[in-house]
C-alpha cells in the first residue's frame, strides 16, 4: 500500500509558518483561475466566510437570484481539490453551503486518501468533512523537537501511563527519564555500566507509574551475554532489584504493580530446550514465609532451536469496551487455536492415558528406526525434534480454564520450524497465578505434568520483528517479514529468505482471528539470521512503526491507510504515542536522536496569534506550501 499525501511535508518544522496563510490564499486563487476561468474574477473577490465584498454578493444577480444553481456549483466543486473547495467556500454563503455538502466531502475523502469505496465511515465520525479534517489535521507529523542527549543508538521508548514522563534506552548503556512538557526536558539518567551491562534495550512503567522496569544485555563470565532486568523507583531513582533474564530478548514485563515476568532457558539437546517464565517480586527484600521473591509461572518446551522471546501481558477485562471494533462487518478471518493434543477415540472404548500413549508412540518410533522401516531417513536435528515431541506428549499439563470474568493473557513470540521466531504463543494467566504467594519452584507438580501447554498459537509464516497491543488490549499488531509463499523449513538452522517489505498484521485476541488486511509501506533489510525487533505502538485511532528505511510510519487503524512518513538519518527502532494525547508521537533512531512529533492542529494552537482569522479552513491551509 502506498502512502498518500505526497505533497505534504514529511517532517514540517516550526520555522517559516508565519506567512504561509497569505501565500496559500494566493495559490488557491491561482488554482481556481486555472480550473474555472469564468468565475475567476468573482473568486478573487472573496474576503471571508460570510460572503463577498461588504454589502455585495458577487454570485447573485440584481434581483437576488443565484447566478448558478447549487447543482452546477456542486459539479464544479467535484472537479476541485479539497483546499480549492475550502477556498471557494469563502466567496459567499451559497458557495459555503455547497462546500460543506456531505456527498461532496465523501467523494473528496475517498479520492484524496485512496480508500476503497466499500470501507464505511468511522463509526464515531459525525460527518465526512470532520473525518477528512481529523485525518489531515490530527496526525502527529510535524517535528517540534530533537533530543540529542544519548551518545549512541536509541533502541526503545516507553511512556508512563499518565503521559507526564517517558523513558529511553540506548546502546550508550543508559536509561534516561524525561519530563514530557510543551518542551521536553531530561529528568534523570542512570548509567548501567557499573552493573556489567552492555547496553539497555527496553523499559516499561508499572500501572501506577511508581516503578520503572528496565531491561538490558548483561555481560557474564567469558563474555557470555544474557539479560538482566532492573527495577528503578521513580520517587528517588534508587535501584530496587536486579533479576537475571535469559535470553535477553525476553525483555520482561509487568504482570501486576509490584511483580514482573522474566525468563530463563535450559538446553536439552542441540536444537531442543525449555523456557521457564518466572514471576518476580519487584522488592527483593520481602521477609515473609507466605510471600516468595520468585515463583515459577510456566515451563514451555522449545523445539527446532526456538526460544520464548518478547513477553507481554494483555488484560482481557478491557475487551468489553473496545476503542475500535475492527472486524465489524468484515468476513471471518483465519482462526488460530492450538487445540488439544488428544485424539477422539472411536466407539465406546476407554481413552488411553496420555503418558501411556506417548510411551507407546515412542516405542513404535524407535522400533521403526532400528528395523530401518522409518522412511525417509531423518536428519539428526529432525530425529532429535521427533523424540522430544514424543517424550513431551505424556508430560505436558493441559491448559486450565478460568471461570472468572477478568483474566490476563501472556503473549510471546517463539518458533517451531526455525530458530528465528515466527509464531506467537498465547497462555491464559489465572488469578491464583498472579501472586508470588504459594509453592516455590513449581512444588506440587507431578512427574506427569512436566511442561505447560499453550492455549493458542498464531503462525504468521515469516519472521516476527515487532508486536504491540491496542489501548483496549483487544487487538494485537504484529510486524512480520514474510517467507516466500509455500516455502517449507527443512532445516531449522537454514531458514528461507524473507521479504524486505514488512507486513503489519492485526489479530483479535477475543476471537483469535486475523482481522483487516496487512498494513504496508515500511521496509527492513537485515538478513534472515540477524533479524531484530522494531517496536511499534498503537493509539486509539492510529498505529505507528519504525523501519530500516530511515523513516517512521503512521497508519489510520480504521481505514488502513498510511498517513505520514517521518524522516530520520538512520534506522527507526521505536515509536510511541503519548497515552493521554495521541497527537504526540516520539521516534527513536540509530542516529542517536529522539524526535518529538505533534499534529498540525496542536502546532497551530501553540504558535498562531489570537484571534486567528479564517479558522474555517486554516487547519488545511497551514499545511500546504
Amino acid at each position: 500500500m502506498t502512502c498518500v499525501h505526497t505533497d505534504r511535508p514529511e517532517a514540517l518544522g516550526p520555522q517559516g509558518q508565519g506567512d504561509r496563510s497569505a501565500r496559500w490564499s494566493a495559490a488557491l486563487r491561482s488554482s481556481a483561475s486555472e480550473q474555472c476561468p469564468a468565475q475567476a474574477s468573482r473568486w478573487s473577490l472573496g474576503s471571508g466566510a460570510g460572503g463577498g465584498l461588504p454589502g455585495q454578493n458577487v454570485t447573485m444577480d440584481e434581483g437576488g437570484v443565484p447566478l448558478l444553481p447549487d447543482s452546477l456549483i456542486y459539479q464544479i466543486f467535484l472537479s476541485l481539490g479539497p483546499a480549492d473547495v475550502l477556498a471557494a467556500g469563502l466567496v459567499c454563503r451559497q458557495w459555503q453551503a455547497v462546500s460543506r455538502d456531505e456527498f461532496l466531502w465523501r467523494e473528496q475523502f475517498y479520492r484524496y486518501y485512496q480508500v476503497a469505496r466499500d470501507v464505511p465511515r468511522h463509526p464515531a465520525a459525525t460527518s465526512w468533512y470532520e473525518e477528512f479534517r481529523r485525518l489531515y489535521d490530527t496526525v502527529p507529523c510535524v517535528e517540534v523537537q530533537t533530543l540529542r542527549e544519548h551518545a549512541d543508538q536509541v533502541l526503545h521508548l516507553s511512556f508512563s501511563h499518565s503521559g507526564y514522563q517517558f523513558a529511553s534506552c540506548s546502546k550508550d548503556c543508559t536509561i534516561k527519564i524525561w519530563n514530557n512538557d510543551l518542551t521536553i526536558s531530561l529528568l534523570h539518567s542512570a548509567d548501567m555500566r557499573p552493573y556489567n551491562w552492555s547496553y539497555t534495550q527496553f523499559s516499561q512503567f508499572n500501572q501506577d507509574d511508581s516503578l520503572l522496569l528496565a531491561s538490558g544485555v548483561f555481560l557474564g563470565p567469558h563474555n557470555s551475554s544474557s539479560g538482566e532486568i532492573a527495577v528503578i523507583s521513580l520517587d528517588n531513582f534508587a535501584l530496587l532489584s536486579r533479576v537475571r533474564n535469559k535470553p535477553y530478548d525476553v525483555f520482561g514485563c509487568w504482570l501486576t504493580e509490584t511483580s514482573l515476568i522474566s525468563g530463563n532457558l535450559h538446553r536439552i539437546g542441540d536444537i531442543t530446550s525449555c523456557s521457564v517464565l518466572w514471576l518476580n517480586n519487584a522488592f527483593q527484600d520481602v521477609e515473609s514465609e507466605n510471600v516468595n521473591v520468585v515463583k515459577r509461572l510456566f515451563k514451555i518446551q522449545n523445539l527446532n532451536a526456538s526460544t520464548i522471546r518478547t513477553v507481554m501481558v494483555a488484560d482481557c477485562s478491557r475487551f468489553d469496551s473496545p476503542d475500535l471494533l475492527l472486524d465489524a462487518g468484515a468476513p471471518p478471518g483465519r482462526v488460530f487455536d492450538l487445540g488439544s493434543d488428544s485424539e477422539d477415540e472411536e466407539g465406546g472404548s476407554e481413552p488411553v492415558p496420555a503418558p501411556a500413549r506417548a510411551k507407546e508412540g515412542l516405542r513404535r518410533f524407535l522400533d521403526g528406526l532400528l528395523d530401518a522401516r522409518a522412511q525417509p531417513q531423518l536428519s539428526e536435528h529432525a530425529l532429535e525434534t521427533k523424540v522430544a515431541e514424543l517424550l513431551a506428549q505424556g508430560r505436558t499439563k493441559p491448559p486450565e480454564h478460568s471461570i472468572a470474568d477478568a483474566s490476563k493473557l501472556l503473549i510471546f513470540t517463539t518458533g517451531c520450524l526455525t530458530y528465528s521466531p515466527h509464531q506467537i504463543g498465547i497462555k491464559q494467566i489465572l488469578p491464583h497465578q498472579m501472586t508470588t504467594a504459594g509453592p516455590v519452584l513449581g512444588e506440587g507438580r507431578g512427574s506427569d505434568a512436566f511442561f505447560d501447554a499453550l492455549d493458542h498459537v498464531i503462525d504468521v509464516h515469516g519472521h516476527i520483528i515487532g508486536m504491540g497491543l491496542s489501548p483496549d488490549n483487544r487487538y494485537l499488531y504484529v510486524n512480520s517479514r514474510a517467507w516466500p509463499s509455500g516455502s517449507v523449513v527443512a532445516d531449522p538452522m537454514q531458514p528461507p529468505p524473507i521479504a524486505e517489505e514488512i507486513d503489519l498484521l492485526v489479530f483479535d485476541l477475543k476471537t483469535m482471528r486475523e482481522v483487516k488486511r496487512a498494513l504496508r509501506a515500511h521496509r527492513a533489510y537485515t538478513p534472515n539470521d540477524e533479524c531484530f525487533f522494531i517496536f511499534l505502538d498503537v493509539s486509539r485511532d492510529f498505529v505507528a512503526s519504525g523501519a530500516e528505511d530511515r523513516h517512521g510510519y503512521i497508519w489510520d487503524r480504521h481505514y488502513n491507510i498510511c498517513l505520514a512518513k517521518l524522516r530520520h538519518q538512520d534506522v527507526v527502532n521505536s515509536v510511541v504515542f503519548s497515552p493521554q494525547e495521541q497527537e504526540l508521537l516520539l521516534t527513536a533512531s540509530d542516529d542517536a536522536t529522539i524526535k518529538a512529533w505533534r499534529s498540525p492542529r496542536i502546532v497551530r494552537i501553540h504558535q498562531a496569534p489570537r484571534p486567528r482569522p479564517h479558522h474555517f479552513f486554516s487547519w488545511f491551509a497551514s499545511q500546504r506550501r
